[in-house]
């Protein structure tokens, strides 16, 4: 299983995060899970399918490097669900 987690915070807007997760399923596929919402709130879920692991490992950087380059930043724990003052 790889976990990329990303958080954003910007002026007074509700901090945001982008989580990707690469998860092998029971069919000797790769599946793509990638969660994106508000802190505090629901998220967006959406999954992707990729026959091995090198294609969906290059799926998932894609989507952490798009993320970087709108201001998110990896964090290695999970952001704090209460906005901070």
């Amino acid at each position: 299983m790889i976990d990329i987690l990303l958080h954003r915070r910007r002026n007074d807007l509700r901090a945001r995060f982008v989580r990707v997760e690469i998860i092998d399923n029971l069919f000797g596929e790769y599946t793509l899970l990638r969660e994106t919402g508000a802190a505090g709130r629901q998220g967006c879920t959406r999954i992707s399918w990729y026959a091995n692991l090198r294609e969906a490992c290059l799926a998932a950087e894609t989507l952490r490097a798009r993320a970087q380059r709108q201001g998110y930043r990896l964090t290695r724990a999970s952001p704090s669900l209460r906005p901070q003052a």
